[in-house]
């Protein structure tokens, strides 16, 4: 028989029902098979008795009925639960304490550990239940180890708890009233404690205090044994086969097993077994397999390891059966249920309709038919609902998927299918059991009181609770509900009990009480439609921080896992919600966000994060209303692509470009137009987007602001209005001073909406975000926070710094934001339905203007705030706020300095450009921004005379101490000519030298005789030019290091830069146009452009166009010529051997070729000759490109007899005949040439028509010109004749410039021309005055000769004929003649003094100023790399430069190593640039600062006088006698009123000295730097290192330091990231918690907080050190090729860099380096456990790849290495693993196939590797890179970019999570 309780009211059912109470954990509620007569009741005399087994235990009434829990006990219990019970009666008996030990499930009771709880429990004889000690901190539970040990314990009240032997014995010998006035209270000897707890360290938690162990008798509860557990089954699913009941048991038994532990597998939840039969039972045709998933997700919690075990468990009980079984494919119906709470729902299984019982809500339900205006559905969504209602049949659900795919709206849709009202509950980090349960709050008298939180009040009235976010909180609070969630009880902080809903019926027929009265004793039932579904993020696997499913969690929930949608069905739910968004741009965006999803690439899948189906929802809302936007702009917004990490970046690029999504820029010339902000009509339109201006009464809230437009901003501000008007919540996120409050502050004025601020930080708590308390009259006033006034107000609420403030605090936003619902700290309630608001008492509808802005920093270095858009970017509209582009940036800076120059303005915006930019890449730590040059510019608009340079010390004397960073800043400040640390005396000009006196020399006549016109007629043809083409050509733009020079002195030269040009080029030619210059060069032939002052140079390469003959030995040499307007940015350029014309189009690429002769006899030479080596100089062709500008040039061939006039804009070649052979022609005006006549040297004049059209028939006249000297009176005449020019001016000097020029006041036409005998030649009256023209020269003392010296010695010279460049340039409006000179033709020992070194110059300008009559030599720097071929260059120039006129007065010369300098040599252009120099140094006189104190002294003036002079120069301050004092009347001094006039004695006026930083006395500095270099010595000795290994290893060093100072910033900084202290609450002592005012006022003690380290939480793995292998290429080909592009001394610098960066953190990164070359895969550089300490063991290193390197076999192993590397580090434990291979690119050489190299890279997902090629022959790199995997390779061409691609790498990948 089974043994009974016969009477309810026996003290044997209040003891069976202890024991019951005891077992509740074990049992489920359909009770347990067992073996009979085990528990049995007798009757004696003595009273009730129960006997479990032979142990026997006399019963008692029990004082509180209600409280004795019921309906626990079943009819049959198992024979384990038996032992168990009879083991827990032995130690009752025994009096001693008992501690349940085993693994998670409903074994636990979760019971608060509560003074007032124990207390009542200790008093009145119960069982205190305390369930998940291992949760409590260790210096918590010890308050009990009297309590256990003696029960006693004393109170905080000062109450002590005696046990009941002590307390009897003194109540023998005094009254009750003593003892209680003694405070002594009697512990009940029936008083117990069953602790209940898992084992740790197998689980989490903290281990027991050993005190407190030995207080309790421990028992091990495992499970159940797999008997009693299948009988079990059986009957709970009486329709499965009884083979597969067993099947899924011994699955569930294996993964509980020792072995599974050994894999860190997770406990199966064996309690959730029964609910899972029930649901099969009912559908027996469901997969086994995803029926396990739900108990067990591990698709998601496991790695590979772990999925390939289960999956193996599963396949070997035959329970893989997930693809051949169907699940349920959709909800059919739901229908009223057979009790009101109930629902009958019907789902289609396997075409089966099957319908059954489920609680549901008591609203009105939608049918599954009904389509809902913002829920699409699709039959993956179908297919999730029908699982979930089968799911919410047996238990609660918890849905796990990644960020914005659709959680909350499917808990929405499930709730509004069964009628429920929904309880959103947003779950955070630091959230406490009392914010899930019950909150204090106080009564208006002052009383305290608690408050049921929103769970609570849920679970009474039957309603589906979402708990959002139960990733992010703490176990320990979650565990609060493990009662609730598998029992449905719940105790109450204050003594409330909340029943199951049975077991509340149960004691009400049992005690046969009412509601009422069990409401009065505290007792509630938990309503039977309550319902929780869980949402939570997937957990990532591996990470110490982010795993958050455990063996506990899995037991409270079943799990289904929403999956992202699939493409079709995404699209579905796209187009259904969103009818007219294009077609076409849906496609694409899918097709983008599908690839990113299925790649295994780490970046792309974090990229996929950032383009969920939420974040698609708003970009087709966008797309919709604004078809015309670029869906790239939307995808970089969504991304927010400006700031992600640079390998993100150019993946996502690549990708974008993958899925031919282009970005379409906006011309410049519409954003002009396009970007304008008008308010008319109460009519806001900001560019193409209007809207109402907003009405309000609250003017004072609206923001004014001082604000300059510019169109970036602008731009800003019209994404944001249209995402606005959207209804979107916005998010601008951008570095700090890049204007986000002002453009916000802007907008919200513009729309005239007022504004609620918020500025978050790092204390800021959920409770300081929604309420402020504070204590008024001894009762807690909550005070609305700025963000439930906008709420209730409708205003814009603006939250700044919003990543300072923790994620979990900020994360409280996304439930207002998504579902538009709030719980406040007070209990009221934020809700977005107003009928909902007007139901409630306490709720606050959300009024519909309410918007929030949210202002954040960029994620990452240096900010390292939180990830504010990685956790909540995607529920907001989110914006990139960048500094303005410079144009913009420059007019805004106008705006705020209208005085300040605009040179200055320039220059600032140029270096601060330079400097964000370095920032990005890492090379500087700190963000220079907007905010710090708008500073500058104000301080210098106020203050004008202080310099720049001063000025800028504002902003970088922050990083005066850092010296590396300080490097960095001087030299780009210098590189943009703002001379910091330079002294305005430090001004260096070329030397002037007195030029020879100007003299007559002769006349010029131009001979007109009568009869002899009729000859001197040339003839004319005209033709059109016969044009070929056009082809197109690639214009390659490259960057160019522009430098000023005039950085710390102040010279000619104002900037130099270098063309990206090879070392065997040679420079031919150079010209400018406006502010253009062009370069041609001639091995290969190429083209480069630039801009005066642009940063960027254009290069074309035309080594393919042009013709080469059959010898293949011909050389080209170029010409340049600029056209001019219409036809800006177009070239010609002129081959002058072979007279080929190519005109070029740069701003297209287009190249043409134009033919002039029409008989191609003349053109071929009949020989090819190269025309630096052949003996005998070839005649070739010229060009004359003065009137270039004009659009025609002038050709001829030296010793021909024809001119060629090309007028590029009419397209026709004008041919005039000549009756002499020509040796030059110079355009002295338009119409008037001069010609010179090859042999006899005689100069000609052609005038011609002004308009040469092909039809006129006017022909150019030929004039002889004489030239007769006059006599010397020495008989010699001036020698003057016979000499060519090298230049004649093509226009005439001013009038005043050349009555200064001739020292005569003058008005004539003139010309300038040069020649080598002479600085400068005057010609006056030439070319229009036919009368003789005077001759006044300025005669060198000897001539120029033509040769360069040295081949003056050796006698024969290496060529015969002249160079081709003259390098002489007229400069007319400075009225300068300037030239080239080799340093031979120079007059060094006049310029330098003898002591003085001579600089080495390439060549010098020589500057004739004919208005100062000066001579100035300005040395040309030498280049430091020149063209081997020294001999062509030696026929191109004199010199090592070519130049060219630059402006009016300046040139430009370039040197043979591709040097462009710009040179400024006119005298006022000079003089304004030195004054301009001078004011950004700003003033520095010597005399010390004064403080004056104006004061009035009350007495009058009375006569100025001098006052008496004080023999001893004693000082005076005030009074009227002495001459020189300070602040007195009547005398001459300083500061006073009334003297004559100033005068300082020296005396101080009240005044400070300036101390002068330079004074530093030189033996100082002498000592300073002995003293460094001893110290360097000694370091030298301890390590045995020689000075000459030292500087061995420092050239290595050197090159990589500012890389490996950045990095070490970057680590320095994540280092103290990892280390921030955090609030520690709950404390005895620190400050105040307002969280905590109330419990402050209950008399609590720990209301404190204070900061400090979190210490790990106990049980969680020691976070491990990053794992990194380097792979350094020391192969045969990395030697033979360093020559060519230094490939092995560039990988030598990058294993420096690694290195040197990681020493100190080899706790945090630790490392290796191996090599590979022809000899292995895995020869030995560096070990992990020996790393080397100091310069010498790196050194060794280096030493031993050079040595490897050069000896090694030849051969390839990079692929075998990278696989091993890959390999052996993923075997190893580390937090991430990266490998990164450094490699030449010739694989194919050893038959690798890139596929092959690529998939040795990406072969193991938990490893990253990198390829970084850093040699390659032709474009092997550029092939390679194409076909690996986007942000996986690098290409170095240039070989000094290695140390920024490792930097990029580590911050963007291995610091990301460090």
């Amino acid at each position: 028989m089974h043994s009974r309780i016969l009477f309810k009211g026996t003290a044997a059912a209040v003891a069976a029902r202890r024991i019951r109470h005891i077992l509740g954990p074990l049992m489920s509620k359909e009770g347990w098979n067992c073996s009979a007569h085990e528990v049995k009741l007798l009757n004696t005399s003595s009273g009730d008795t129960v006997r479990i087994g032979e142990i026997s235990y006399i019963l008692k009434t029990p004082r509180n009925p209600e409280l004795v829990p019921v309906n626990h006990m079943t009819e049959a219990l198992p024979q384990m639960v038996m032992q168990h019970l009879r083991w827990i009666l032995q130690k009752d008996l025994l009096g001693q304490d008992v501690f349940l030990i085993g693994p998670p499930g409903p074994l636990r009771r979760s019971i608060a550990m509560q003074y007032l709880c124990a207390v009542r429990a200790a008093t009145r004889g119960r069982i205190l239940v305390l369930e998940g000690l291992e949760k409590a901190e260790r210096n918590v539970l010890p308050v009990l180890n009297n309590l256990l040990e003696n029960r006693e314990m004393q109170l905080e009240d000062g109450r002590f708890l005696m046990s009941a032997q002590r307390y009897d014995k003194l109540l023998e010998e005094h009254s009750k009233d003593e003892l209680d006035a003694w405070k002594l209270v009697r512990v009940s000897e029936d008083f117990r404690v069953i602790a209940l707890g898992l084992p740790v360290p197998r689980y989490k938690g903290n281990p027991l205090d050993p005190p407190l162990r030995s207080r309790f008798q421990a028992r091990d509860v495992y499970y159940l044994p797999f008997k009693d557990q299948l009988e079990h089954l059986y009957r709970m699913g009486p329709n499965v086969p009884a083979e597969r009941v067993s099947q899924i048991l011994s699955f569930a038994t294996t993964l509980c097993s020792q072995e599974s532990a050994s894999l860190s597998l997770p406990d199966f939840p064996m309690d959730n077994l029964p609910s899972a039969l029930t649901v099969l039972n009912l559908f027996p045709m469901l997969s086994s397999q995803q029926l396990i998933q739900r108990l067990y997700p591990y698709q998601g919690m496991l790695g590979m390891e772990g999925r390939t075990a289960v999956e193996g468990v599963l396949s070997r009980f035959d329970l893989a059966d997930g693809r051949v079984k169907r699940s349920p494919a959709a909800v059919v119906s739901v229908e009223p249920g057979a009790r009101a709470d109930q629902a009958s729902v019907t789902l289609n299984i396997d075409n089966r309709n099957i319908s059954f019982q489920v609680p549901a809500g008591n609203r009105l339900r939608r049918s599954p038919g009904r389509r809902s205006s913002t829920f699409i559905r699709t039959s993956t969504h179908n297919r999730l609902l029908a699982e979930m209602m089968q799911s919410h049949l047996v238990k609660d659900i918890c849905l796990i998927g990644a960020k914005g795919c659709g959680k909350s709206v499917i808990s929405r849709e499930f709730a509004e299918m069964l009628g429920y009202r929904t309880e959103p509950i947003m779950l955070y980090q630091d959230m406490t059991a009392r914010d899930l349960l019950q909150q204090r709050y106080t009564l208006p008298n002052g009383d305290t009181a608690w408050r049921a939180s929103p769970l609570v009040s849920a679970a009474q009235e039957g309603k589906l609770v979402l708990l959002d976010g139960i990733h992010r909180v703490n176990l320990g609070t979650l565990a609060v509900l493990c009662r609730l969630l598998h029992d449905r009880e719940l105790n109450l902080y204050d003594g409330t009990r909340l029943l199951r809903w049975d077991r509340y019926q149960s004691l009400k027929d049992e005690l046969q009480l009412t509601d009422q009265e069990l409401r009065d004793r505290c007792i509630f039932a938990v309503h039977p439609s309550f319902r929780i579904i869980a949402l939570a993020e997937p957990p990532v696997v591996g990470s110490t921080t982010q795993q958050w499913l455990g063996p506990e969690i899995l037991t409270m929930f079943l799990f289904h896992t929403i999956k992202p949608l699939a493409k079709a069905e995404e699209t579905e739910v796209l187009q259904g919600l969103i009818p007219n968004v294009p077609k076409e741009a849906v496609d694409r965006l899918q097709h983008l966000t599908h690839s990113l999803r299925k790649s295994n690439d780490p970046t792309a899948q974090s990229l996929a994060s950032s383009l969920s189906t939420r974040q698609l929802l708003r970009v087709c809302r966008r797309l919709a209303l604004y078809p015309q936007e670029s869906v790239a702009h939307a995808v970089n917004k969504a991304c927010l692509s400006r700031f992600l990490p640079s390998l993100a970046r150019s993946s996502l690029q690549k990708s974008l470009r993958s899925c031919s999504i282009e970005d379409r820029p906006d011309p410049t010339s519409e954003e002009k137009q396009l970007y304008e902000c008008t308010v008319s009509d109460g009519v806001l339109t900001i560019g193409d987007v209007s809207t109402p201006v907003y009405q309000t009464e609250e003017r004072m809230k609206v923001p004014d602001v001082l604000f300059y437009e510019n169109i970036q901003h602008m731009m800003v501000m019209q994404d944001m209005l249209k995402d606005f008007l959207l209804g979107e919540h916005l998010l601008l996120v951008g570095n700090q001073g890049v204007g986000k409050n002002k453009i916000v502050d802007r907008f919200l004025q513009l729309l005239n909406r007022p504004r609620e601020y918020l500025q978050l930080h790092r204390d800021t708590t959920v409770q300081t975000l929604t309420l402020q308390p504070s204590v008024r009259d001894g009762v807690i006033v909550y005070e609305d926070s700025p963000l439930v006034k906008a709420v209730k107000m409708g205003h814009i609420l603006v939250i700044d710094e919003a990543d300072k403030a923790p994620t979990n605090v900020t994360c409280i936003l996304k439930t207002l934001v998504e579902s538009g619902e709030m719980i406040l700290a007070d209990g009221r309630r934020i809700v977005s339905d107003p009928e909902e608001a007007n139901e409630r008492p306490s709720a606050i509808p959300i009024h519909p203007d309410f918007r929030m802005i949210v202002l954040a920093n960029r994620p990452g270095f240096p900010f390292l705030g939180n990830d504010f858009f990685g956790a909540l970017g995607d529920i907001f509209s989110c914006h990139a706020v960048d500094n303005p582009k410079p144009q913009a940036e420059f007019a805004m800076l106008k705006q705020y300095g209208p005085d300040v120059p605009d040179a200055i303005l320039q220059k600032l915006v140029a270096a601060f450009g330079d400097l964000r930019a370095m920032a990005d890449q890492g090379a500087i730590p700190y963000p220079y921004s907007t905010r710090e040059v708008v500073n500058i510019v104000k301080h210098m608009q106020k203050f004008p005379d202080e310099g720049l340079a001063n000025v800028l010390r504002n902003v970088f004397d922050f990083d005066s101490y850092n010296k590396d960073t300080r490097e960095v800043l001087i030299t780009t400040l210098h590189k943009h000519g703002i001379p910091i640390g330079a002294k305005p005396s430090s001004v260096y000009l070329a030397k002037e030298l007195p030029l020879p006196d100007c003299k007559m020399v002769g006349y010029w006549t131009i001979a007109q005789g009568g009869n002899a016109r009729r000859k001197l007629l040339c003839p004319t043809e005209s033709h059109r030019i016969d044009v070929k083409g056009p082809v197109f050509l690639r214009v390659q733009s490259s960057p160019s290091e522009r430098h000023e020079s005039r950085t710390m002195s102040f010279t000619e030269e104002q900037a130099h830069w270098q063309l990206p040009m090879n070392e065997v080029n040679i420079v031919c030619d150079v010209t400018t146009a406006n502010d253009s210059i062009y370069v041609a060069t001639c091995n290969p032939v190429s083209l480069y452009a630039m801009k005066q002052r642009g940063d960027s140079v254009q290069c074309v390469e035309l080594h393919d166009i042009f013709p080469r003959s059959i010898s293949g030995v011909w050389q080209p040499f170029v010409s340049v010529a600029a056209l001019g307007n219409p036809l800006q940015d177009q070239v010609l350029l002129h081959e002058e051997q072979g007279n080929t014309l190519l005109h070029l189009d740069l701003a297209t690429g287009a190249l043409r070729r134009l033919e002039l002769n029409q008989d191609k006899a003349e053109v071929a030479p009949q020989k090819p000759a190269n025309w630096w080596s052949s003996k005998e100089s070839q005649p070739g062709y010229k060009m004359c490109k003065e009137f270039a500008h004009k659009n025609w040039l002038l050709f001829y061939k030296e010793h021909g007899s024809q001119l060629d006039v090309v007028d590029v804009l009419e397209g026709y070649v004008h041919t005039i005949s000549l009756p002499i052979n020509l040796q030059s022609v110079f355009l002295a005006a338009e119409d008037r040439w001069l010609l010179v006549e090859s042999k006899t040297e005689r100069k000609f004049l052609l005038t011609k028509p002004m308009q040469m059209g092909a039809e006129e028939t006017e022909v150019c006249q030929f004039h002889a010109v004489s030239e007769d000297a006059t006599s010397s009176g020495f008989g010699n005449s001036s020698g003057m004749a016979g000499v060519s020019p090298q230049e004649v001016s093509s226009d005439q000097l001013t009038s005043e410039n050349l009555s200064s020029a001739l020292g005569q006041n003058i008005a004539a036409p003139n010309r300038l021309l040069c020649d080598s005998h002479t600085y400068a030649h005057l010609i006056v009256g030439f070319p229009e005055l036919m009368s003789p023209n005077e001759v006044y020269s300025f005669r060198r003392a000897s001539p120029l000769t033509e040769a360069q010296g040295p081949d003056v010695f050796f006698g024969s010279s290496k060529r015969t004929g002249p160079a081709k460049r003259a390098n002489c340039v007229s400069l007319l409006a400075a009225n300068q003649v300037v030239r080239a000179l080799p340093p031979s033709q120079v007059p060094l020992t006049e310029i330098f003094p003898k002591d003085v070194t001579r600089p080495m110059a390439a060549a010098y300008l020589e500057v004739t100023d004919l208005n100062s009559k000066k001579l100035k030599y300005i040395p040309v720097p030498r280049s430091s790399s020149v063209s081997p071929y020294t001999a062509w260059i030696s026929k191109v120039s004199d010199t090592d430069v070519v130049m060219a006129r630059l402006g009016a007065g300046g040139v430009v010369t370039v040197d043979m190593g591709g040097y462009v300098r710009l040179w400024e040599t006119g005298v006022d252009h000079l003089q304004r640039s030195l004054l301009e120099w001078r004011s950004m140094i700003g003033a520095e006189n010597g005399r010390p600062v004064q403080i004056t104190v104006q004061r009035d002294s009350g007495l009058d003036v009375s006569s100025p006088k001098h006052g008496k002079i004080d023999p001893k120069n004693a000082p005076h301050v005030g009074g009227n006698q002495w001459a020189g004092g300070t602040g007195g009347r009547d005398t001459a001094g300083l500061g006073g009123k009334g003297g004559p006039y100033r005068l300082d004695a020296g005396h101080k006026v009240y005044q400070v000295s300036q101390p002068e930083k330079d004074a530093v006395p030189d033996e100082v500095k002498r000592a300073a730097r002995e003293m460094g270099e001893k110290a360097f010595k000694q370091r030298l000795r301890e390590i045995e290192m020689s000075e000459y290994d030292a500087s061995t290893y420092d050239r290595f060093s050197a090159a990589v330091r500012r890389q490996v100072q950045s990095l070490r910033i970057i680590l320095e900084s994540l280092q103290a990231k990892g280390k921030e202290r955090q609030w520690l609450r709950n404390q005895a002592l620190g400050e105040l918690d307002d969280a905590k005012i109330i419990e402050g006022l209950t008399g609590e003690k720990s209301i404190y907080r204070r900061r400090g380290e979190l210490e790990p939480e106990m049980g969680s793995p020691q976070q491990k050190p990053k794992r990194l292998r380097l792979l350094a290429d020391v192969s045969g080909s990395m030697y033979r090729f360093n020559g060519v592009d230094g490939r092995l001394e560039r990988s030598m610098e990058a294993v420096c860099m690694v290195m040197e960066a990681l020493e100190g953190y080899e706790h945090k990164f630790k490392y290796d380096i191996t090599g590979h070359s022809g000899d292995g895969f895995d020869i030995e550089l560096v070990r992990c456990d020996r790393v080397p300490k100091n310069n010498k063991e790196r050194l060794k290193v280096l030493k031993t790849m050079h040595a490897h390197s050069q000896f090694c076999m030849s051969g390839d192993y990079t692929l075998e290495a990278t696989k091993d590397a890959v390999s052996e580090l993923a075997s190893e434990e580390a937090d991430e693993h990266f490998v990164i291979v450094l490699s030449d690119a010739n694989l194919e050489r050893y038959g690798i196939r890139p596929e092959r190299f690529a998939h040795a890279l990406t072969c193991n997902p938990q490893v990253n590797a990198f390829a970084i090629f850093i040699g390659t022959l032709g474009n092997q790199a550029d092939r390679l890179q194409k076909t690996l995997p986007a942000g996986r390779s690098f290409v170095a061409m240039d070989t000094k970019q290695i140390p920024q691609i490792l930097q990029q790498i580590f911050t963007s990948t291995m610091l990301s999570s460090a």
